[in-house]
């Protein structure tokens, strides 16, 4: 090769999700258009469950690509049409694959989870009891439940940094559950620079430190959106766009598929009551 650098040698990489649906797509076709220049031999493939129903063949083609996948990562895969279909895949690639992630899913795919030392289906106890204990009582109001979830999950790679062994790879997961939950074009970018920097093996190995992974950018929980607010997202209201004319509609939108920049139907409703005189 010369004096090729290893980002300039394509050295084969396929990475699958599987997820409920395909709401991330954009964001992950935009993000490949990005890592292709860091691992030229990268293949980044996106399977939605919802379609299976309806489009048999994409089943089997799922199927096709966990079994050769180097690393998997299967995410909102809560009901049973949605998993069952590819848990013996999932199963048959566990142990093989470079890493197999399962984020926010039914128990059985949860199980799957394989990140270096880090098996979600390992002995109680060590790592799993200090997660447990910092996870807290069941009795919080329902309310201020998930909030409190989402403040442990910002905190934990914060306190596993300083705790070798296994509990650097429990770092790694629950980095990556926040790579995902905000997942922003940059989020996956980093998503998948994390999981090949940590986890690339065999021939994939040289891949590993060749690009810096960025820290999961943080997004409000609750804000505002609009299209032609500046970054789209905000905390601050008097910073929508207003006509100040016939009055105000308020729509509430899902995070998720701002973040994803998969709001084209939200910008559309917003247009036409802007086109009638309304913020």
């Amino acid at each position: 090769m010369g004096n090729a650098k290893v980002s300039d040698i394509a050295i084969p990489l396929k990475m699958v999700i599987v997820a409920m649906d395909t709401n991330m797509g954009g964001s992950a076709s935009r993000a490949f258009q990005t890592l292709r220049r860091d691992y030229p031999g990268l293949s980044l493939i996106l399977h939605g469950a919802s379609e299976w129903s309806e489009r048999p063949e994409k089943l089997e083609r799922c199927r096709a690509d966990i079994l050769s996948a180097d690393i998997v990562v299967a995410t909102m895969l809560f009901m049973e049409d949605h998993f069952k279909p590819v848990i013996n895949e999932l199963k048959a690639r566990r142990d093989s694959a470079d890493a197999l992630v399962g984020l926010m899913s039914a128990g059985e795919v949860m199980k799957m989870t394989r990140m270096g030392s880090f098996k979600m289906d390992g002995e109680p106890g060590g790592i799993a009891g200090l997660l447990k204990r910092l996870r807290g009582g069941s009795k919080e109001k329902a309310t201020t439940a998930g909030a409190q979830q989402m403040k442990m999950l910002k905190r934990l790679p914060q306190i596993l940094r300083f705790i070798p062994g296994t509990a650097q790879d429990v770092r790694a997961y629950f980095l990556a559950l926040q790579y995902w939950l905000s997942g922003s074009d940059d989020n996956i970018v980093n998503l998948v620079r994390m999981i090949i920097d940590r986890y690339a093996s065999g021939p994939r190995r040289v891949l590993r430190g060749r690009v810096k992974v960025i820290p999961p950018v943080d997004y409000p929980e609750v804000g505002v959106y609009h299209p032609r607010l500046a970054g789209r997202i905000s905390t601050d209201p008097s910073k929508l766009p207003r006509l100040g004319r016939r009055g105000t509609i308020g729509l509430l939108g899902l995070r998720s598929y701002m973040l994803a920049g998969n709001s084209k139907h939200y910008d559309g409703v917003i247009e036409a009551l802007e086109a009638r005189g309304l913020d």
